[in-house]
């Protein structure tokens, strides 16, 4: 199966992420979020970074995930909380990505995406011991930005 991450290609030749906190995850977790298709890991970076600089260059990271089941957890709409997609929900849905990431529960936590609910985002556990084995950056292809979907 393949995922999408689009990244500054500064940082886009490594499976890495920073242990930020996120919507599915606490600080020092570390995962990488990605999407099941382009369009939807587009707009997962338009909605989330505050700009977007056409300056830097930007690639679109394709991701290699194993498709054996066993590796994944999977999160649907009828197991989130009723306000799942407020802001206010982040403490609850951090709660569920950070029992999925300490106890180790499986590679990868597939979750419905916030932005357009009927797609699923992939967030790989890069400490998982499996990790090194079922995933891999398959290859990097430079990302063009259209200029329309950067004015508000």
């Amino acid at each position: 199966m393949e995922v999408f991450r689009i990244s500054s290609s500064k940082y886009s030749n490594k499976l890495v992420a920073s242990g930020k906190a996120a919507r599915w995850n606490r600080d020092n977790q570390f995962v990488l979020y990605t999407g099941q298709s382009i369009a939807l890991s587009t707009l997962e970076v338009v909605v989330h970074k505050s700009s977007i600089k056409t300056a830097i260059r930007y690639d679109l990271m394709v991701i290699s995930l194993t498709e054996d089941e066993r590796f994944y957890t999977r999160k649907f709409i009828k197991d989130m909380p009723t306000n799942w997609r407020d802001i206010k929900a982040y403490p609850a849905l951090q709660d569920i990505g950070s029992e999925w990431y300490t106890n180790n529960q499986s590679l990868i936590l597939q979750v419905p995406s916030v932005i357009v609910p009927q797609e699923f985002n992939y967030i790989i556990n890069l400490h998982h011991p499996d990790f090194l084995t079922n995933v891999s950056l398959a290859r990097n292809e430079e990302f063009f930005w259209d200029d329309r979907l950067l004015i508000l």
